[in-house]
């Protein structure tokens, strides 16, 4: 027996380049059961009668079952002869193999000539969504297949909302590709797209072909059309070319190579615009990525973050699928890092392209960390933190710097079930050789040697109880804890900003004992630290309910010049998260002055979800003052299905203290079994840079996209569905466990 239709099957598991599963409308058919074959290429048949002719020819009938190595045919009647080489059964004949399952009239195997014929057939596909019919199937094992006739959809039987079907499809043996011939697309019946030839893949690997294309409008870029056309180079090698044609801006090649090894991973991107219309100067317009992580052996691992564009408002004009509009740096970084259990070792390259007026950057060109841990007995650990940096700025009227870091440290760590204690004490030494800019007049001074002493002292305890809440158990927990911190004062203001920054008063941050980011100020300390984290446990151990809050007590004024304390203890800082049920969730932190008792910072979120695809969540921003602003912001966002084709999904966000909506979306989809129509509306600020580099708060673009796929011919490999792209930025406010 000649196992015809795993060609078959694996044509139609493909009939697009790079196509991906899709959802089962169609029931598949039962597991086949490979146990029920035979083995030694023998041919089994059972019937309700049967008769033999002469030693030469075998009669069949009632119930035939004719089982062999590779599939099993159910049949009114069959005929065997030439002692088994030739097979002919009709009436009602199932042919089932492990891939599909095929209705025919007649079934013709002839194993001397390896061929197999198949009259007005109709299969089905295991596993997967697809059917289809053909007039006539032959399998030749010298010439490959042949079908006449031939039609396939993933739609239901009854349902076809579109088919497709050829006059003749050929598939060479051993070719990776079949030819179609007089093809026809049909949509709700009605002809779409005709083509007399086209070839296509017939393995189950990714092949090479096009894409389903993305249409949408916006003001930037007019009515555009995107055509991905999909490269499969090699197993580990691809690529996507795509061809995108803006009526507001001209014809635009976007690229994409990807490889993958066994440790080895790499994307490059290139966009390119020779020409942008839209522009005075229709200069040309691009923009580059590469990326690239690996090990470079067991402990080295290597990676490779490089971008670029050319010119600020790239992003916002033309978009991407890798940055933001928001974005105001691109990254460029190269870095090895080494591991072990007792070293740490990196050396990267940080570098960024700058997106608008923000020339002060300084780059890290290199920086190196290294961190070493070991113990000094049973009781005692060491710890050393070292760093050494090099920074410059692409302002000639700015200073560099080489700054070298040793941080050592002592540590007598105590864990129980109980809780924990800690004693630690640091030495920080920082030295920093500064390249000064000619005709400087400042603080700076070239050579700075920065000795800085710590101590800290740090306990917390867990205390648990079983109560009884609500008819259910939860077990709650209690979390005090408390920090004394002393850090010696030495003045800082010879020393430039490089890579350092404020904190902002979070619980996290409350226990760090620094004010900053980086190390070009460390802030003098003699404070106490208290907070406790309350906790609301189930008996499947999950978190229902955390409640933290905390605060610093400065027991004298800071003397560091750029320390931000203005009283004798810290803002009030809390965080809250709980599951109500199983449907709502609450967030919120906030950051309340003790002095003024008003509220600093805020954000608060609440969702009520059903699933994955229906939740609502609204949400609130507050910042008293963010450089000199204030930040008061509102917005909602949701998913609901509308019905069980019908999903829609949006986003709006409201400033109150400008008085304006600053983003709104909406998509509405319809998806059935077989195919899917998307269509979204956005409208947001553009955040343009003029031509002195500062942000436009006041330009508004918008436009909308239309998608159209059929499910079972490809996929658009980036395509995210309406979910995705409508909580674009969506975050669940109770993420515990």
């Amino acid at each position: 027996m000649i196992k015809v239709f795993s060609t078959a099957a694996l044509l139609i598991l493909t009939l697009g380049a790079n196509a991906q599963s899709v959802e089962l409308c169609i029931a598949p058919v039962d597991t086949f059961d490979s146990a029920l074959l035979t083995s030694d290429n023998k041919i089994a048949v059972s019937s309700l009668n049967a008769q033999l002719i002469q030693n030469q020819t075998a009669l069949f009938n009632g119930d035939v079952v004719i089982t062999s190595s590779d599939a099993i045919i159910n049949a009114d009647l069959a005929q065997i002869d030439d002692n088994g080489r030739l097979v002919k059964a009709n009436g009602d004949v199932l042919y089932r193999d492990s891939e599909l399952e095929v209705q025919s009239q007649g079934v013709e195997i002839n194993s001397q000539l390896r061929l197999l014929q198949m009259q007005d057939t109709e299969y089905q596909l295991k596993g997967i969504a697809g059917r289809g019919s053909a007039d006539l199937l032959s399998l030749s094992g010298e010439q490959g297949l042949r079908l006449e006739d031939v039609t396939f959809t993933t739609c239901p039987k009854g349902g076809e909302d579109w088919k497709m079907s050829a006059s003749e499809i050929l598939i060479g043996k051993d070719s990776p590709f079949g030819e179609a011939y007089n093809t026809k697309f049909f949509l709700g019946g009605v002809p779409v797209f005709w083509l007399p030839y086209f070839a296509f893949p017939v393995t189950a690997e990714r092949q090479s072909g096009l894409l389903f294309p993305n249409i949408g409008s916006s003001t930037r870029t007019g009515i555009e059309y995107e055509q991905p056309l999909y490269w499969n180079i090699a197993p580990n090698y691809d690529a996507t070319f795509s061809p995108r044609i803006m009526t507001n801006r001209g014809v635009q090649l976007k690229t994409e190579f990807r490889y993958l090894f066994a440790q080895n991973q790499g994307e490059l991107q290139l966009e390119y615009l020779p020409k942008d219309i839209d522009t005075a100067s229709q200069d040309e317009r691009y923009f580059y990525r590469y990326m690239h992580q690996g090990k470079l052996s067991d402990n080295w691992n290597l990676n490779i973050d490089f971008s670029g564009i050319s010119d600020d408002n790239y992003i916002v004009d033309l978009g991407s699928d890798y940055y933001n509009r928001a974005d105001t740096h691109l990254y460029r970084q190269l870095g090895v890092s080494y591991y072990s259990e007792s070293l740490d070792f990196s050396l990267q390259f940080r570098d960024f392209d700058v997106v608008g007026d923000h020339p002060d950057v300084y780059r890290a060109l290199p920086e190196m960390k290294l961190n070493y841990a070991a113990d000094l007995g049973s009781v005692i650990d060491f710890n050393l933190a070292s760093e050494a940096a090099y920074f410059e700025n692409s302002l000639n009227t700015q200073p560099s710097a080489f700054r070298v870091h040793v941080e050592p440290s002592l540590s007598i760590p105590y864990q129980r079930a109980w809780g924990e204690l800690l004693a630690e004490i640091s030495v920080l030494q920082t030295n920093y050789e500064q390249e000064l800019p000619d005709g400087y007049v400042g603080s700076l001074e070239e050579r700075v040697s920065r000795t800085i002493g710590q101590g800290r002292l740090f306990g917390s305890l867990i205390f648990e109880n079983a109560e009884l809440l609500q008819d259910s158990e939860f077990l709650v927990s209690v979390e005090p804890k408390a920090q004394y911190l002393f850090t010696s004062f030495e003045e800082q203001d010879n020393i430039g900003f490089y890579d350092t920054t404020p904190l902002l008063t979070t619980f996290s941050n409350l226990f760090r004992g620094q004010e900053f980011t980086g190390l070009d100020r460390i802030n003098d300390n003699n404070q106490f630290t208290l907070g406790a984290t309350a906790r609301l446990i189930d008996a499947q151990n999950r978190e229902k309910l955390v409640v933290s809050i905390g605060q610093i007590f400065y027991l004298r004024d800071a003397e560091l010049n750029s320390s931000i304390r203005d009283n004798d203890r810290s803002a009030l800082a809390a965080e809250f998260d709980w599951q109500v049920n199983q449907r709502w969730f609450l967030h919120s932190d906030i950051q309340v002055a003790t002095q003024t008792k008003k509220v600093e910072r805020s954000s608060v979120a609440t969702e009520y979800r059903i699933d994955d695809n229906r939740l609502i969540q609204l949400n609130h921003r507050y910042i008293r003052d963010l450089s000199g602003e204030e930040i008061n912001q509102f917005g909602v966002s949701a998913s609901w299905p509308i019905t069980n084709n019908w999903h829609w999904v949006g986003r709006w966000y409201r400033d109150a203290e400008l008085s304006r909506t600053t983003e709104s979306f909406m998509g509405l989809q319809y998806e059935s079994c077989c195919w899917a129509l998307r269509v979204t509306y956005q409208r947001n600020l553009s955040n343009r840079f003029d031509d002195a580099g500062f942000r436009s708060t006041n330009e508004f673009d918008s436009g909308f996209g239309l998608q159209f796929i059929i499910k079972g011919i490809g996929s658009r490999k980036r395509n995210s569905d309406i979910l995705e792209q409508g909580m674009f930025g969506y975050r669940q406010p109770y993420v515990l466990n």
